[in-house]
């Protein structure tokens, strides 16, 4: 039977998140312990959670964009030390 997870689904989860997950499903997969028909379920889970950071990744850059066109954006300096 599949264990339940308490995360959220990927469409809600912070792309923190979805990174924290890829990882766990990469290390699962790593050890080549899960069942094959497992090993496809949690590389599908991975496939879709790559699309969706990819999304997330994708909308912060556009936002970023459209931030530095309008001139939005205060100068950013770093302080020096």
């Amino acid at each position: 039977m599949a264990k339940k997870s308490s995360t959220p689904p990927s469409d809600e989860r912070s792309f923190e998140e979805i990174v924290e997950r890829l990882e766990e499903i990469a290390e699962s997969l790593e050890t080549g312990e899960p069942k094959l028909e497992d090993a496809l379920g949690l590389f599908e889970e991975g496939v879709k959670l790559t699309k969706q950071g990819t999304r997330r990744l994708d909308e912060a850059e556009r936002k970023i964009e459209v931030l530095l066109e309008d001139n939005s954006v205060a100068s950013l300096s770093i302080a020096e030390d």
